[in-house]
């Protein structure tokens, strides 16, 4: 049974941890308003943000249970992909929002070392150290700084198909990467494409890779390529890259083909697969998919929607490849109380509870009660991220400089993009992206 966004226990729970953290600004020494009216009536948040559709709709809920205690108006402004290019030029143009959602390691470290970030409050990051692994301070923390405040966690290891295609197709879920590609070739001859890949959107395209590539090199090699301390010319990279080109120039596999998938956006892809018209049996991308499954083409999670971990290649192990979304005050917003408020609710496990709820999330929050999610297939993912505490590993590209992880139709993207429309030369492919790193790990 689907359910609501926000019950009234958690409401009620909301309630109480709004009363408490809105009582104290930044600095911890101001209070609300001794009688009558909202702490911050009045006044005005911006955040902007990344988020589109659905996820965009269950972002806001959050942002109105803030509203609903304190008063404060909020404004959600989309960013589009180039996140630091969106926030550089409403930083020169003197409109900084107050708080911006950063979805890349890399750019928050962009961000930080241009100066644009205020600290978290200590309220904040008193509580966020008690209620999240370290290993996620560890990634919002730049020069021992604590700027970032992870809030939205992705689980980026699930291929999600239609039940109704593997029925119709005779398969079972597969436990290998090369059962997975027999799989898909499988659904193909009964009639619907394997795969439907994204790729107009290339951050898509990197998390192929780096769930190939952690599975099959090992996490070893992993952390040395996402920090730059191997070169993409290795030979581990050119055969990760080998792998994935099976895939990608195997049009029964790839729905459309290369050209076709180089014009299906992300929630394209989710559609060919969950929407009214399908043209694919298998969608690969992180937890989301399901909440999008859901929320836009009214799918029932476990039943007509169903997930399969990411599986082994070769003799690896199975990847568990995470992201996720920082919280980040700015230096140069209108409005820094109500910011680093803002901040302090989205470290409680109430603020994480209401978009549990809504579907289409997961808390890297220790503390938020997995009978908050809405069903047992989030359910159990969520219990899988909180228990692999330390040993995930974060999304290779968003932990990469901007120019190469993060921007759209440049680095690694754009050239992931060339490979999926002509994946003939791995080798080459590995240059070109050995050649772009190499600039934008020296800038």
């Amino acid at each position: 049974m689907r359910r609501p966004s926000i019950n009234r226990r958690t409401a009620a729970a909301a309630s109480a941890a709004l009363t408490l953290a809105v009582g104290a600004t930044a600095c911890g020494g101001t209070t609300g308003p001794a009688s009558g009216g909202k702490p911050l009536d009045g006044q005005t948040v911006t955040v902007a943000g990344v988020w589109t559709g659905s996820e965009q709709k269950n972002f806001r809920k959050v942002l109105d249970a803030f509203t609903e205690e304190t008063g404060a108006k909020t404004v959600f402004e989309p960013t589009g992909d180039n996140v630091s290019t969106y926030i550089g030029s409403k930083i020169e143009g003197g409109r900084a929002p107050d708080v911006a959602m950063v979805p890349q390691v890399g750019v928050l470290q962009q961000f930080a070392k241009e100066g644009w970030l205020a600290p978290l409050s200590k309220k904040a990051a008193t509580t966020a150290s008690a209620n999240l692994a370290s290993v996620w301070k560890e990634y919002g923390t730049v020069d021992k700084t604590y700027y970032g405040l992870y809030f939205k966690a992705a689980h980026k290891s699930t291929v999600w198909y239609s039940p109704s295609a593997f029925e119709q197709a005779g398969v079972a879920e597969p436990k290998s990467y090369t059962e997975m590609v027999k799989t898909g070739r499988t659904i193909a001859d009964s009639g619907l494409p394997g795969f439907s890949v994204a790729g107009e959107d290339g951050w898509t395209l990197t998390d192929w890779f780096e769930n190939i590539y952690l599975s099959q090199a090992g996490p070893e090699k992993y952390d040395q390529l996402a920090a730059h301390t191997l070169p993409w010319t290795d030979a581990s990279v050119v055969k990760a890259l080998t792998t994935l080109g099976e895939v990608f120039k195997d049009k029964q596999l790839v729905a459309g083909g290369a050209a076709g998938a180089l014009r299906t956006d992300f929630p394209g892809s989710v559609e060919q697969v969950f929407g009214p018209e399908p043209k694919a049996g298998m969608v690969y991308e992180g937890d989301f998919v399901g909440g999008m499954a859901k929320d836009d083409f009214g799918k029932k999670l476990g039943e007509d929607a169903k997930f399969f971990p990411f599986p082994a290649v070769d003799s690896g192990k199975a990847p568990v490849v995470s992201g996720g979304d920082a919280a980040v005050v700015l230096k140069d917003g209108k409005n820094q109380k109500a910011a680093h408020q803002l901040l302090e609710f989205l470290a409680t496990p109430e603020a994480a509870s209401v978009w549990a709820g809504a579907g289409g999330f997961l808390s890297p929050n220790k503390d938020v009660d997995f009978a908050s999610y809405g069903d047992d297939t989030t359910r159990a993912t969520a219990k899988s991220l909180i228990q692999a505490g330390d040993s995930v590993r974060f999304d290779m590209s968003d932990q990469a400089p901007a120019a190469f992880g993060g921007t759209k139709g440049t680095g690694e993207w754009k050239l992931l993009q060339d490979f999926l429309r002509d994946p003939s030369d791995p080798k080459a492919t590995a240059a070109r992206l050995e050649a772009a790193a190499a600039k934008a790990y020296k800038g």
